[in-house]
């Protein structure tokens, strides 16, 4: 169901087991193909040497007036050419870097190789070429996914709840309360937005923020030591420091051998931003950014506290979108597409999550959530409307700047549905963490 559908309907709790959702999704979707994921490695290494190609073909194209067809006869149209041709270097550029990330976070599942060495440490290699530490990212991500939409154990967009904000119970708050806290100008906005999409990624890895509370202060995604990581884990995150620090020396004799303006050119702008286009078009980090925020982050969501959750339950708490199109298929690899699929089966390929989304959809019915609304304008609906949840509740959606939220529990029915659903036992057979997907 897309955005309208859902806004204001009261929500009632998905009431399926998890043998239902395996049920329903045939073996053979879930097996790995190593023919067909090296396939995919190998095409989006490609596309990216091809893109580097375009990119230092520039000079030539104009020079050449796009091969005679068509003419540069003044100086403000060599400069607008250039500016359009570096323009179509960084969007495409940038979705190549994209879609290494999203290779290294199916090789973090283990889903597109039998080889756990195989995975990890192409893994590894994508993402140190994008300056990702591939170990660190790897555990906190898997434990989101073992944990996803629970307000205290998941690890990454947790929501602010009331009293972050100091505002008054609700039951005294005024509209004007909210919006001398929440409200802003539009400018104010963009600018909130714009730092968290083009820099929210390495404060997340600095600083831990946009991520649980429950860590002390200075918790990182660098330091082996970390409250994030086992200590089975802290070999692993050391040698993601080593590949960053690696992939930056590689940078710094880049940019001593060609200079930094060609390796900001070629590397680091299609790596944050893309030109003149601030605000619309983000790559690579912008788009890992907008892309993860928005599986989780809608106002017609719920999150849920331990006495409610369920790890089926947070598995469907999430949205599919069709993020960029066709190009979002082709690069970012079904991520945001088949996002609902890809929690209740991480550990299948990604090349088969569209016909596992067919599968779950029967299962899910009413409580597959899909929002058709361009990602852009759901990135700014989902970042304006979601501010706060409350500090009570079981189940509970983000409220606004004038404290309203877009749905609300369906409490007469959910009093059924958890008698049938401890009946069942399922939350036995929804809490079992091993189907995180490992």
């Amino acid at each position: 169901m897309d955005f309208d559908f859902r806004l204001g309907k009261p929500f009632v709790p998905p009431p399926i087991t998890l043998k239902q959702i395996h049920d329903a999704v045939p073996k053979h979707l879930l097996r790995k193909d190593p023919w067909r994921s090296t396939y995919f490695c190998i095409r989006d290494v490609s596309f990216c040497g091809l893109f580097f190609y375009f990119g230092l073909s520039i000079e030539r194209i104009l020079r050449s007036e796009f091969g005679g067809y068509l003419p540069l006869t003044a100086a403000w149209q060599v400069k607008l050419g250039r500016a359009l041709l570096w323009m179509a270097y960084w969007w495409w550029q940038g979705l190549s870097f994209a879609s290494f990330f999203c290779l290294a976070h199916e090789f973090g599942h283990q889903t597109l190789y039998h080889n756990k060495y195989v995975n990890d440490i192409l893994g590894y290699f994508f993402h140190a070429a994008i300056l990702a530490p591939f170990f660190a990212w790897k555990a906190s991500h898997n434990a989101h996914h073992r944990t996803v939409a629970s307000i205290e154990r998941d690890e990454n967009y947790v929501p602010y709840e009331r009293s972050y904000y100091q505002l008054p119970p609700k039951e005294r708050a005024t509209t004007a309360d909210y919006l001398e806290v929440l409200d802003e100008t539009p400018i104010l906005t963009m600018g909130r937005l714009l730092i968290m999409q083009c820099v929210g990624w390495w404060l997340y890895m600095t600083t831990n923020a946009m991520g649980s509370r429950r860590y002390p202060k200075g918790t990182n995604h660098f330091s082996p030591y970390s409250s994030l990581f086992r200590p089975e884990e802290r070999l692993g995150i050391v040698l993601s420091d080593i590949g960053l620090i690696g992939m930056g020396s590689i940078l710094y004799y880049a940019s001593k051998l060609y200079g930094g303006k060609a390796v900001l050119m070629y590397y680091f702008i299609p790596y944050v931003v893309r030109g003149v286009f601030f605000w619309a078009r983000y790559v690579t980090i912008g788009l890992v950014l907008m892309l993860t925020y928005l599986h989780h982050s809608d106002p017609t969501i719920p999150h849920y506290r331990k006495e409610q959750w369920s790890w089926v339950r947070g598995a469907a708490a999430t949205v599919d979108r069709p993020l960029l199109g066709w190009m979002g298929r082709f690069f970012l690899h079904n991520v945001s597409h088949d996002h609902v699929a890809h929690h209740f089966f991480s550990y299948a390929p990604f090349y088969n999550q569209p016909e596992i989304t067919k599968c779950i959809r029967g299962v899910l019915k009413d409580h597959y959530n899909y929002d058709s609304t361009n990602s852009f304008y759901a990135l700014y609906r989902s970042f304006t409307q979601c501010m706060f949840i409350e500090e009570e509740g079981a189940i509970v959606f983000y409220k606004n700047k004038h404290g309203q939220a877009a749905r609300e529990v369906a409490e007469d029915q959910l009093k059924i549905i958890d008698e049938r659903w401890k009946a069942e036992d399922g939350r036995l057979q929804c809490c079992h963490e091993s189907v995180s997907g490992f």
